[in-house]
């Protein structure tokens, strides 16, 4: 829409709504260090999105793509091919032509153990069905053997709360805070937090039913708060009275404790953790510890806090990183990029607005689509 609220244009909600709720999963998926293989529940434009962003950022590493659906319905039949004859050409380009694509029902006579070996070995998981019962049992992911490995578990088809992808027990163990005490297996870094696209996720979804605020973290905190990067030789000590309260009750991003579910320390942010330089800054800094991040992250995790509302909120007053906030960060990249990541989205119609803005102007850059004119 224009200033005044006038309509400038006319999209397909369901292909667009699609795409941009994929958009946002990519910038989970762009963290990832590892993407070989997924797993997708679903076969609708959901799935095939999801699917085609992920070989778009991680095309020349994804050696396979495992679909599995309740059928093989039309639509599971045009998502397939869609993959199959794709482009020959972008395939190469984007390094994904030699990727084996399959598809499994609910009805093969092997679809327990396929399906349980094929949650297992996925790097990336995407959750895309409106289902009201969990998708797979739980115990794959939370046995000794399915914590070894770390994945991103992406739910968006479950909106509603008697709907639910992700067994509860897995929510649980990745909200969980881990204590200092060594543990025998190995397990994969977890965060002590879901990402979720907006904290309606909590009071909507079955997933997360009751979820405290402080157990999320919004998905725009993760790169809205770069301010908060800024390096400063002012006294990071001095704060305004009217920032008192708020510096006790700050934003689950600006305070970040590792080990203490109970201790803060001001001006760690989670943004670096979206940019390349800490990403790379964090791989670098892991490949120098004599400790594996698989026996840390066993012992460690993120601690949150929000304000009274429950949104976040912001230091005016620039900070000084000592060594130890700056390890707090690298071990967040770490987390995003090779650790147990669950993100739940339940969509917003603000991004509808944005996206489909977008796409209009393209379109009309382009000349494409059609034009009525004094609409």
């Amino acid at each position: 829409m224009t200033s005044d609220g006038k309509p400038f244009g006319f999209v397909n909600a369901e292909e667009v709504t699609a795409f941009r709720t994929a958009l946002a999963s990519s910038l989970l998926v762009s963290r990832r260090k590892k993407v070989k293989t997924l797993t997708v529940f679903g076969v609708g434009k959901q799935a095939y999105w999801h699917v085609r962003l992920t070989l778009l950022l991680h095309g020349h590493t994804i050696k396979k793509v495992h679909f599995i659906n309740r059928d093989f319905s039309e639509r599971a039949r045009v998502t397939m091919k869609r993959f199959i004859q794709f482009d020959g050409e972008i395939k190469a380009k984007e390094g994904w032509e030699s990727t084996q694509f399959d598809m499994m029902t609910q009805g093969y006579y092997e679809h327990t153990r396929i399906s349980k070996d094929q949650i297992r070995a996925a790097d990336v998981i995407f959750c895309t069905t409106p289902s009201t019962t969990p998708l797979f049992d739980e115990s794959i992911l939370t046995n000794t053997e399915g914590r070894k490995k770390g994945r991103l578990i992406v739910a968006i088809g479950s909106y509603k709360r008697n709907m639910i992808e992700i067994p509860q027990e897995v929510i649980q163990q990745a909200v969980k805070r881990h204590g200092s005490g060594h543990h025998f297996h190995k397990h994969a870094e977890e965060g002590g937090v879901v990402v979720v696209d907006t904290l309606a996720c909590l009071t909507e979804t079955g997933e997360l039913a009751g979820l405290q605020p402080n157990q999320s973290v919004e998905l725009g905190e993760l790169v809205m708060i770069e301010d908060m990067e800024t390096h400063s030789n002012d006294d990071s000590s001095a704060i305004d009275e009217e920032d008192a309260s708020t510096t006790t009750t700050t934003s689950s991003l600006s305070n970040l404790s590792l080990n203490h579910p109970d201790s803060f320390s001001r001006g760690t942010s989670m943004a670096a953790a979206m940019r390349e330089d800490s990403f790379t800054s964090s791989n670098t800094q892991n490949s120098t510890q004599n400790t594996s991040p698989s026996r840390r992250s066993s012992r460690s995790s993120f601690s949150f806090k929000r304000n009274r509302t429950g949104s976040s909120s912001s230091l005016k007053k620039p900070v000084i990183k000592n060594e130890k906030e700056k390890e707090k960060e690298h071990q967040m990249c770490r987390w995003l990029a090779s650790g147990n990541v669950i993100y739940k989205s339940v969509g917003m119609g603000l991004m509808d607005v944005v996206v489909g803005g977008d796409l209009v102007r393209l379109a009309r850059e382009r000349g494409i689509g059609v034009n009525i004119k004094d609409f």
